[in-house]
This record gives C-alpha cells, sequence and structure tokens, in this order.
C-alpha cells in the first residue's frame, strides 16, 4: 500500500482518533465531561442537576465506581465529579486532576446537591445531556454519537453552540471508517511505517499493561485474573486472558490509571492490546512486530465495531477479542489465511455474549472473548474451521462482519431495551 493511498492515510488518522487515553469507565466519564463544560459555562456551582441519558448510557453508568471519587457510583456521582473538580479541557481524562481535597468536596457536594435522572430515546444510542441550575441562570450540555461529541451548548435560552443537525461523529471525521477491510488492513499492518504511529502503541502498551498488572495485584471487582492463574496455571494462554480481565478489572471497579482505548472503549482497549502484549514477551518477538500486530488487532476491532455502533447490546469484547486473536495469531507468524480464518472463527463462538451493562461481569467475558480468539487461531492451524452457512458465518469474512453488525445494531435493538428495562428495575 503507498504511502500516498487515501486508505494508508485513513487508517493512520483512524488509529490517531481512536487510540486515546481515558479514565475510567467512558460512559460515566462522558457524563463528568458534560457536567464540568457545563459548570464552565455556567460560571458557578448549581444548585441542582438534571441528567438525561439514552438506555445504553444508563446501562454502562449504573454499576461502575467513578474514578478519584473514593468508590463512589452511578450517574450522579459522575456529575458531581465533573462539577467540582472536573477539567473540561482533558476530556476523557476529566477527572484526572483530582486530589483528596477534591474527593472530600464531591462526597459532600454529592449531598448537597440534588441530581435527577431522566431516560431518554432519541433515537440516538449514545445521547446525553447535563443541565445544571442556579437561581434564573441554567446551562445545558449535549454530547450525542461520541462520548466527546459536544452538540449543543445553550445558556438561558441562547445558543451558544449548535451542532444538533449536523453528521454523526465518525461521519464529521476525516477518517473514513468505510474504507476499513480485512485486507486492506493486513496490507497497512505489514507496511506502514512505525514512526508516524509508534508514540500512540508505546502509550498503549504502558498504561494497557500497567492497570493490568494493578489488576493483579490489588483487589478489584471479582478478581477474574487471580482467579484464573490460580486455577489453570500460569502458561500464556491463561496469563493473556488473566492480564486482560485484571485490566477491566481494576478499571470497572476503581483504579486511577488510565486506559488507551479503541472503539470509545477502555475494555475493548485493554482486549486489543493486552494479551498481544503478554504473547510478544513469551516469543520473545522484536518491538516492530508487536506494533504491526497491534495495528492489526486495533483496526480489526474498529471495523467489527463501525457497523454495530458505540453502544449495543452486542458485547463490545467479543470485537476485540476477535481482534486479539488475528494479533496473537501474526506473532505467531500466522498469514493473511490465518488472520481472517481466526476472526470468523472467533465471531462464530461467541458472538452470542451479550452487554449488560458496564460491571465486574466484563472481566469475564473479556476472558472468554480473549479465548475465543485464541481457539479461533488454534482451529484453523489444525486444518478446522467454521464455514458459510455455519449460523452467522457468510462466505467470506467481509460478508461474516457485516453480517454481525447488523445483528448488534438492528437485531438486538429490542434486546437492548429488554435489558435496559431489567436493569431499571433493579
Amino acid at each position: 500500500m503507498d504511502k500516498e493511498d487515501i486508505r494508508y492515510k485513513t487508517y493512520v488518522n483512524i488509529l490517531h482518533e481512536e487510540l486515546v487515553p481515558a479514565m475510567g469507565c467512558t460512559e460515566p466519564i462522558a457524563i463528568a465531561y458534560a457536567a464540568a463544560k457545563a459548570r464552565q459555562v455556567l460560571g458557578e456551582k448549581p444548585e441542582r442537576v438534571l441528567v438525561e441519558a439514552s438506555g445504553s448510557i444508563i446501562k454502562n453508568v449504573k454499576s461502575v465506581i467513578v474514578p478519584n471519587t473514593d468508590h463512589l457510583k452511578g450517574i450522579p456521582a459522575a456529575a458531581i465529579a465533573g462539577i467540582v473538580a472536573g477539567n473540561p479541557e482533558k476530556k476523557l481524562e476529566v477527572l484526572s486532576d483530582i486530589d483528596d481535597s477534591d474527593k472530600r468536596k464531591i462526597r459532600e457536594e454529592s449531598e448537597r446537591i440534588p441530581v435527577a435522572t431522566e431516560h431518554i430515546e432519541t433515537g440516538h444510542v449514545f445521547d446525553l445531556a447535563v443541565t445544571e441550575y442556579a437561581g434564573d441562570s441554567y446551562v445545558k450540555v449535549r454530547i450525542m454519537d461520541h462520548h466527546t461529541n459536544i452538540v449543543l451548548i445553550e445558556k438561558d435560552h441562547e445558543i451558544l453552540l449548535n451542532h444538533e443537525e449536523a453528521l454523526s461523529f465518525h461521519e464529521k471525521t476525516e477518517a473514513d471508517r468505510s474504507l476499513l477491510n480485512i485486507k486492506d488492513i493486513w496490507e497497512f499492518a505489514n507496511c506502514v511505517e512505525l514512526k508516524e504511529i509508534s508514540l500512540l502503541l508505546d502509550r498503549q502498551i504502558r498504561c494497557n499493561l500497567a492497570i493490568a498488572e494493578e489488576g493483579l495485584e490489588g483487589d478489584y471487582g471479582a478478581n477474574i485474573g487471580s482467579v484464573l492463574l490460580k486455577t489453570y496455571g500460569n502458561n500464556i494462554r491463561n496469563r493473556a486472558k488473566a492480564k486482560a480481565a485484571a485490566g477491566s478489572d481494576a478499571r470497572m471497579n476503581g483504579c486511577e490509571l488510565p486506559v488507551v482505548i479503541n472503539s470509545g472503549s477502555g475494555n475493548q482497549g485493554i482486549t486489543c492490546s493486552v494479551p498481544l502484549i503478554e504473547y510478544a514477551r513469551e516469543l520473545q518477538v522484536e518491538k516492530e512486530k508487536l506494533y504491526r500486530a497491534l495495528v492489526l488487532s486495533n483496526l480489526i476491532a474498529i471495523h467489527e465495531k463501525t457497523g454495530i455502533g458505540t453502544l449495543s447490546a452486542y458485547c463490545g469484547a467479543v470485537s476485540a477479542g476477535a481482534g486479539a486473536g488475528a494479533g496473537i495469531a501474526y506473532l505467531c507468524g500466522g498469514d493473511y489465511q490465518d488472520i481472517i480464518h481466526t476472526v470468523v472463527n472467533a465471531l462464530a463462538i461467541v458472538s452470542g455474549i451479550v452487554c449488560d451493562g458496564a460491571k465486574a461481569s466484563c472481566a469475564a467475558k473479556i476472558a472468554a472473548s480473549v479465548d475465543a480468539g485464541i481457539l479461533g487461531y488454534e482451529m484453523f492451524k489444525n486444518g478446522q474451521e467454521f464455514k458459510g452457512g455455519d449460523g452467522i458465518v457468510m462466505h467470506d469474512i467481509e460478508s461474516t462482519i457485516e453480517g454481525i453488525g447488523k445483528l448488534g445494531k438492528e437485531g438486538m435493538r429490542e434486546t437492548n431495551e429488554e435489558i435496559i428495562k431489567l436493569m431499571i428495575a433493579n
């Protein structure tokens, strides 16, 4: 692939857009970001707050700890943290500058400032508005389609910013994700000038490995990583699953270390990277090969997720696990055929996993998805594969990914609504 090819430039841009750091689960962080921005525009602490959110956001905020809040959970905690100590200039790291004094203030203001939550459905799976009131004044900040995509800022009936009728976030970006396909991703991964992306990948390696190791050393969530190691031993396949799961457990349960995300998700960022880092250590491959494997894993996961959308009842770990399987196959010397069959096999195995919000069990789903990615590769190495006509497996890789996208976005729409109803009632 020539460097002047539009696909080459687009793939570089996609990686720069997607592989960004975030602290904590990205949905509560989006609420904190909107709240911090509203407070900045309001110019004073609000007396009350209204958070309007689509069901998929409510689903992903309900059960996770908001970082730097002394283990507070849920929408009110995220909003108050953003109001009291959030720095909107830092976007998905909006809560990264909080100190112990700020944590005390967050807890105090959580008791003083009422936060009402309203479930809205506007046709956008990702839709969030935070309105802050002080006396006769108010500010409303709306985020839509993507975690930092502010489309409306309104103060006292004056529209300060209005992009509500604009194209969706990914349609507005320079990087056209419709150009993604597995064959071109494979070619790009093998030819990309690493100096254009090495800083991104170094940050992903550094951040995501750090939180994975913290997850194993600490006591977070269900401690899936520790359970795996104690139960099944220290072989490379188990370590790859355990470290990825441990990173998720830490992230879902209050760890304040940042994660480099993929497709808007820290869990998917961890899944796409940590198993590859562990395999690269075991195989003692050169850094360049790990970089190229990470390019492959990240872009395949993004390609799969593009058709599904930002939030869905389809578990994002499945897409990331298939990407990880492809990256591991590459590290083990696999060729293009190995890659495409690994992805198809992995998707055939675990595409039934549903997303019922962000919480401790995400770690176990990550472990299962990474295992499916590795099994998908091992199957093909041993002359076995799932073929077109086997359930949702189509006649080729792109048709299969397209079908998975329709399943996750359209087919599971009602499933998502039922999950949200169950979670709100609980």
